[in-house]
C-alpha cells in the first residue's frame, strides 16, 4: 500500500467548507433586524458603499445588486442584464432611492449586522428587508435591454 488513499480531494473539502461558511453567514443574516443591529448614519452608509458594489438577498434569494458612484448616483440590477440609473438622497433619516424608470421614491432604513448592511424598507419591520450578501469593487454587468440576436 503506498499511502493512504483520500477520502475527499482537497478542492472538493474546500468548495464544501466555503459552501458551510456561506450558509452559516446567510442564516445569520437572514434574522429579522433586531434591537442588536445598529442603524447606520448617512455619512457611514455614505463612506461604506461609494465606489462598490453591493449584492443583496431577501428570504435566502438573491434579489438585486447596486452600484454606488460618487455624488450619490446609483446604478441597480435585478440581476437580469438590465440595469437601471437613479440617484439617492436622505429624507427623514431614512436613505431615499430614485430611478429613471421608478421615479417614486423607495426609501430604507440601513443597519450595520456583523459588518454588512441590512436595510429595511421604509423602516417597517413587517416590509421587505434586504441583506448585503457581498461587497466588491467591479462594476454591474449591465446587458440592457434585448441585447443579443
Amino acid at each position: 500500500m503506498e499511502g493512504a488513499r483520500q477520502i475527499w480531494p482537497r478542492p472538493a473539502l474546500r468548495a464544501i467548507l466555503r459552501a458551510m461558511r456561506f450558509l452559516i453567514a446567510l442564516l445569520f443574516l437572514t434574522l429579522p433586524a433586531t434591537a442588536a443591529d445598529r442603524p447606520i448614519s448617512v455619512e457611514e452608509f455614505e463612506a461604506l458603499v461609494t465606489g462598490k458594489t453591493l449584492s443583496y438577498a431577501s428570504q435566502g434569494t438573491e434579489y438585486g445588486a447596486e452600484e454606488y458612484f460618487e455624488n450619490r448616483r446609483v446604478r441597480w440590477s435585478f440581476l437580469d442584464g438590465e440595469c437601471t440609473e437613479g440617484h439617492w438622497y436622505v429624507q427623514n433619516e431614512q436613505i431615499c432611492f430614485v430611478y429613471e424608470d421608478i421615479p417614486s421614491p423607495q426609501c430604507w432604513q440601513f443597519f450595520l449586522r456583523g459588518g454588512r448592511l441590512l436595510a429595511r424598507f421604509e423602516n417597517d419591520p413587517a416590509a421587505t428587508e434586504l441583506y448585503e450578501t457581498r461587497r466588491r469593487s467591479g462594476p454591474l454587468q449591465c446587458l440592457g435591454p434585448e441585447v443579443g440576436v
